[in-house]
């Protein structure tokens, strides 16, 4: 009887030992790409998935890291060779090239009775979306708004504009021998197209127009600004960091900038007086959606990925990671709660409201460029806003129509 006992026991042990190396092998691994250098980052999306792994044990997330300036070329390289991960992190307006491309699986109907998908700010869930159907969800936001010298406003007896009309007068009142009362990042590319759509959507247009009253009126902005004096013509040449370091330099009254530089500026001037106000309203209220998403690749792991979506999207979760990041969370319910005690940040979280993504358009890149070399040509009066606005127009046209 021992004996017959002993032997059951080695067999259940190893039928335990099968069985449960087979329940192992049969754990799907799921593979999240992104090109996040800072080891902040690195460790906070590591930190995330191991919350993940460790509440269920059917699915392993892991992630690996791709250069920024390679990411796009290995995913259209792995698309080629059927080499893809099962989740991509990326920048939002290049979400809807890949879902064109057909590299991002439609969820749409798979999320259709979420709840939770209620909760996202408009701008960020449409940047997930390519003709109404939606292909990932937010990871985490940012927007521009308006950043103003304390002490140089009060000097100059103005408060900060709440208005494009008085953005104009109170940059010219505060601009004094070497100091301009404006600059925005203006370089001919994405960064410069960043902040211009403020002022293309703040009078009332889409990504897709600008020969019009609304489009003039707008490159008119910027043009006048710089023709008054009020902000340098040099803005032509200024990334979003060069904007923040002339305004740390007191060399501006007021900049257009995001949330991403408010840890720099606290550290390297600590003792300059500024402060945060929504952007000044043209038309309508208009700020400019940065941040990544979550990209879902088509595949056999698509259900999977969904599951470890829902999982980080939950606002307990989302909550112990969202501001390690620097973001502002694309879920209105978690937005509400962040920062409340940094009022600078509170106003970068009720811009969020107004913020739009850029495009969304497969060939984003191009009509990109045609905006950027407008505003360049308006601000450097190579062309009139009228011949400017019609200029890009055309190749707009070309590429939507």
């Amino acid at each position: 009887m021992k004996r017959f006992l002993v032997s059951a026991l080695v067999i259940f042990a190893m039928l335990a030992v099968v069985t449960g190396g087979a329940f192992a092998q049969s754990k799907k691994t799921v593979t999240i790409w992104n090109y996040w250098e800072t080891p902040k980052h690195q460790e906070t999306l590591a930190r995330v998935c191991e919350d993940f792994n460790s509440s269920q044990d059917t699915v392993k997330v892991v992630t690996k890291y791709i250069p920024f300036a390679d990411f796009k070329k290995q995913l259209s390289i792995g698309a080629a060779a059927s080499e893809l991960p099962d989740i991509v992190i990326i920048d939002n307006p290049d979400h809807a090239s890949y879902s064109a491309m057909g590299i991002f699986a439609d969820i749409t109907d798979k999320l259709a009775s979420w709840p939770d998908l209620k909760q996202y700010f408009e701008g960020p869930l449409n940047s997930c979306k390519l003709n109404g159907r939606l292909h990932g969800i937010p990871f985490g936001s940012n927007c521009l708004s308006l950043y103003y010298n304390e002490d140089m406003l009060k000097a100059a007896g103005v408060k900060p504009p709440k208005t494009w009309d008085e953005l104009k007068s109170v940059a010219l009142k505060t601009t004094k021998g070497n100091v301009h009362g404006f600059g925005i990042s203006s370089v001919q590319n994405e960064e410069g197209t960043f902040g211009f759509l403020c002022f293309l959507w703040g009078s009332g247009n889409t990504s897709f127009q600008i020969d019009n009253a609304n489009g003039i009126r707008a490159l008119s902005l910027v043009r006048d600004l710089v023709k008054s004096g009020a902000m340098p013509k040099e803005v032509i040449n200024w990334t979003q960091g060069d904007v923040m370091n002339q305004f740390i330099s007191g060399n501006l009254a007021m900049m257009v900038n995001g949330p991403w530089q408010v840890p720099t500026m606290r550290q390297q001037a600590p003792n300059l007086k500024w402060n945060v106000v929504l952007l000044p309203v043209g038309a309508k209220p208009a700020s400019d959606l940065g941040g990544e998403n979550f990209g879902v690749v088509k595949g056999d792991k698509v259900d999977e990925a969904i599951a470890f979506l829902k999982f980080v999207a939950n606002p307990a979760e989302m909550k112990t990671y969202i501001n390690d990041f620097g973001y502002i969370a694309s879920r209105k319910d978690v937005a509400a709660t962040q920062f409340t005690n940094d009022p600078i940040m509170k106003v970068f979280a009720a811009q969020m409201a107004f913020a739009k993504p850029r495009g969304p358009h497969p060939r984003w890149p191009e009509i990109s460029d045609a905006l950027s070399l407008a505003m360049n040509e308006a601000i450097t009066s190579v062309a009139t806003p009228e011949a400017a606005a019609a200029k890009a127009q055309k190749t707009i046209d070309a590429i939507v129509k």
